[in-house]
């Protein structure tokens, strides 16, 4: 069973992790693949998104309660310069194709959707095969570019 899981601060260990796997980050290679989430950002980052209202920001861990471990993160922000509410999912590679990108999709929704927001949106590398997981689950493409997929679903 897949659950969502707001971590305590030294379970942000995990986030760094998982910044840090190229595997996981090639999906991101456009924009600089891995990224550098180092102890000394937790804190301010934690207020940011953690402890902040969920009706503006949203950060879940997804874990598998079977194997009782961390497999990826789910979020979504209000990008104040486009007026529009940006979803995130990644799912560590080694964990990939196993359903949790789906499951974490679902649960994102139904947050975002709980917490009155009425379309979420994401934008994805045009060279990243991921987008096909958004559109099979009820993503439509809004617009694109040759570098950039911009995707969008109606809650």
């Amino acid at each position: 069973m897949i659950e969502t899981h707001k971590p305590d601060f030294e379970e942000l260990e995990f986030r760094q992790k998982l910044l840090a796997d190229e595997r996981t980050m090639s999906y991101n290679a456009a924009w600089g693949g891995t990224i550098d989430f180092p102890r000394e950002r937790w804190q301010k980052w934690y207020h940011d998104w953690l402890e902040a209202d969920e009706t503006e920001r949203y950060y879940r861990y997804l874990r598998d309660t079977d194997i009782d471990a961390f497999v990826g993160e789910i979020a979504y922000h209000h990008d104040e310069k486009r007026g529009i509410w940006l979803c995130d999912v990644i799912v560590l590679a080694e964990c990939r194709n196993r359903g949790y990108g789906t499951e974490g999709i679902r649960l994102l929704c139904e947050a975002a959707k709980k917490n009155g927001i009425t379309v979420l949106y994401d934008d994805i590398a045009a060279d990243n095969p991921a987008f096909s997981l958004f559109l099979k689950n009820g993503f439509v493409i809004d617009h694109q570019t040759d570098d950039v997929i911009m995707l969008r679903k109606n809650l």
